[in-house]
């Protein structure tokens, strides 16, 4: 798998088409994508060709669509990808079942990390879970994933699913939660800035320990039960963030208490 081709234009697909056109012993052939104006500036970026022409889709040993989790099977569908060759798609909660059987070899490329538009990320540190419809077949995904990651770890549609959902808790609400720091902060004057150090020493702490649960700390854990009504009289004006609070409160005491 050396001819990679890229179907979709949004965060996964410039982040992926920027570690494929870097990497040793890859060619980035071509971008597909149905944005014009997005798919020239992923295209720019990683310098290759794109088109939103079904008809000029190149060929290649690999494409890998990384477009929504909805679109998958759809997108797959209706591509003249060719007889022989290998698609991927990209998602963490969508099965492998989703491509059509048309495709022979068809597989998974799930890199699980979070991407945003114009952020460079370093691909090497990113750990990709792969799936495929032969062992054969993940042989040689796997071949192709070590050479963008240093972490490739073969995995089911099902165990996928919930690397995902930890993926969407440690994620995606955790920036929630930001959010809402920052929310709480302009109410009294400051900016998010106030928050970046803790939220920082969060994460290497988080990150470090054996487990996220060894460095809990605040007053839900030590059952500060005072300050919690304190915090609760705060949010007297917003019944949504108290019952948050409040919850998320009585899931930390519960599992301090079991630890």
């Amino acid at each position: 798998m050396k001819q990679i081709a890229i179907i979709g234009s949004g965060n996964l697909a410039e982040a992926l088409a920027r570690a494929v056109a870097a990497a040793d012993g890859l060619r980035l052939v071509q971008l597909f994508a149905r944005n014009a104006a997005r798919g020239g500036e992923v295209a720019a970026l990683a310098r290759t060709e794109w088109t939103d022409d079904p008809r000029r889709l190149a060929r290649a040993d690999l494409y890998l669509i990384a477009v929504s989790d909805r679109a998958v099977g759809e997108v797959a569908a209706r591509l003249p990808i060719p007889d022989g060759a290998a698609v991927a798609h990209t998602a963490g909660s969508v099965p492998l079942a989703a491509l059509p059987e048309r495709f022979a070899r068809r597989g998974v490329f799930y890199p699980m990390q979070t991407f945003t538009r114009g952020r460079e990320v370093d691909f090497g540190e990113i750990p990709v879970f792969i799936e495929a419809s032969s062992p054969a077949l993940c042989d040689e995904l796997e071949a192709f994933a070590r050479r963008l990651s240093r972490t490739v770890i073969r995995s089911d549609s099902a165990q996928r699913a919930k690397v995902h959902l930890a993926a969407v808790f440690a994620c995606n609400f955790a920036n929630r939660m930001y959010a809402l720091g920052e929310r709480i902060a302009r109410d009294a004057g400051l900016d998010f800035g106030v928050l970046k150090p803790l939220v920082t020493e969060t994460a290497a702490k988080a990150r470090d320990a054996r487990s996220p649960l060894d460095v809990q700390t605040g007053p839900a854990a030590r059952h500060d039960a005072a300050t919690l009504e304190r915090h609760l009289a705060l949010l007297a004006d917003d019944p949504e963030m108290q019952e948050l609070y409040s919850k998320i409160s009585q899931n930390i005491w519960e599992t301090s208490k079991r630890t």
